[in-house]
C-alpha cells in the first residue's frame, strides 16, 4: 500500500471512513477481542491482507471472557493497532442487559471516552422507542463533543437471553423482534447517531452454558426489510450475530446498506481451539489468523479493502 493511502486513513476519522464504505458498498467488519492476545492475531491478518476493519470489545467479552477490562484491550491495541488498517470500537453498552438488569451505562460509555476509543455503541433496544431515543441522544451529545462515533441498536437481535430460543424458521417468519423501518427512519432523525445496528433475521451466538461452544444456527437476512430500512434512513446500517449467516445473504446485505457487520463467535471459537488442552497463546493466535483471513478472502470477499477506502476518502 502506498504511504499517502496509509495516511489518508490514518488521518480520517471513522465517522467518515463508514460513510465513505456505505457509499461505495464496502464492508468494514468488527471482530470482537474475547482474548486480549487476539488483538495482536487480528492485526496481523489485517496488515497481511490490507484491508479495514474494527477491533471491538463489548461486556461479555471482558466479563465471560478474557478480554479482562476496557482499559487492557486500548493498552493492547495501542500496542498492535495500526490506524491505516483499523479503530477500536466499544461494542454494545446495554442500558438493560440480556438477563433484564439495568446498567451503568453511562459509566461504561464515560470510561471508554476517556481511555480514547474511536466509537462506541449504545443500545437501548429493550426501552421504548422514545426512551431508546432519549438515552442515544444523550450518548450521541457526549461522544460528538469529544469527536467520538455512536452507533445505537432499534429492534431485537436475540440469542443472549436466558433459555433457549424459539425455532429459527418461526423467528424468522413471524418476523419477531424485526428493526421497523418507519421507527428506524424517526429514531436517525430525532438522534443524530452515526449507525444504527439492525434486526432482519441475524441472531446473537450464545455467550453461556454448553451453547457458547456448539455450532451457531445459519441465519437468513431479509433483504427487502433491510432495502425498506436503509431507503428511509441513509446511514451505515450495522448487523450484529454476524457469524454463520450464509454468504449469499451477506453479500446481498452488503449491497443493500449493511457497512459493518460485527463478528465474535467464529474469531472466539478459532481462539479457543488453538487454545486446546495446554493454553499454548501462540496456536490460538495462529488459528485466529488464519480464521480471520479466511472471513475476509473467502466469506466478505473484501481482501485489499484499505485500498478502496483511502481512494474515496
Amino acid at each position: 500500500m502506498e504511504e499517502s493511502w496509509k495516511e489518508k486513513l490514518k488521518e480520517a476519522p471513522i465517522s467518515r471512513i463508514m460513510k465513505v464504505a456505505y457509499e461505495n458498498r464496502v464492508l468494514i467488519p468488527a471482530f470482537n477481542v474475547a482474548y486480549l492476545p487476539m488483538v495482536k492475531a487480528i492485526m496481523r491478518a489485517l496488515e497481511e491482507l490490507e484491508t479495514f476493519a474494527l477491533l471491538e470489545v463489548s461486556r461479555p467479552d471482558i466479563t465471560r471472557f478474557g478480554a479482562e477490562s476496557l482499559r487492557a484491550v486500548k493498552e493492547e491495541y495501542d500496542h498492535h493497532g495500526d490506524l491505516a488498517l483499523s479503530r477500536l470500537h466499544q461494542d454494545h453498552v446495554p442500558v438493560i442487559d440480556e438477563e433484564g438488569k439495568e446498567v451503568d451505562w453511562k459509566a461504561l460509555i464515560e470510561e471508554a471516552l476517556a481511555l480514547g476509543y474511536h466509537s462506541v455503541m449504545i443500545d437501548g433496544s429493550r426501552l421504548s422507542l422514545e426512551e431508546n431515543i432519549r438515552v442515544t441522544r444523550e450518548v450521541v451529545a457526549l461522544a460528538h463533543s469529544q469527536g467520538v462515533a455512536v452507533e445505537a441498536e432499534l429492534g431485537s437481535v436475540l440469542g443472549h437471553e436466558k433459555g433457549p430460543l424459539p425455532p429459527y424458521e418461526e423467528l424468522f417468519r413471524s418476523g419477531q423482534g424485526f428493526t421497523s423501518p418507519e421507527d428506524a427512519r424517526h429514531f436517525v432523525q430525532e438522534t443524530g447517531v452515526d449507525w444504527l445496528s439492525v434486526a432482519i433475521g441475524n441472531i446473537h451466538g450464545a455467550i453461556t452454558g454448553a451453547a457458547k461452544d456448539q455450532k451457531k444456527v445459519e441465519a437468513r437476512l431479509n433483504i427487502e426489510h433491510l432495502q425498506r430500512i436503509a431507503q428511509l434512513t441513509g446511514i451505515p446500517l450495522v448487523l450484529h450475530g454476524g457469524s454463520g449467516i450464509k454468504k449469499e445473504y451477506v453479500l446481498e446485505a452488503i449491497k443493500n446498506g449493511i457497512t459493518k457487520i460485527n463478528v465474535g463467535t467464529e474469531v472466539r471459537q478459532a481462539y479457543e481451539k488453538g487454545l486446546g488442552k495446554n493454553s499454548i497463546v501462540k496456536e490460538a493466535q495462529e488459528e485466529t489468523v488464519k480464521r480471520v483471513k479466511e472471513l475476509i478472502t473467502d466469506y466478505y470477499e473484501i481482501k485489499g479493502s484499505a485500498h478502496i477506502l483511502s481512494k474515496n476518502l
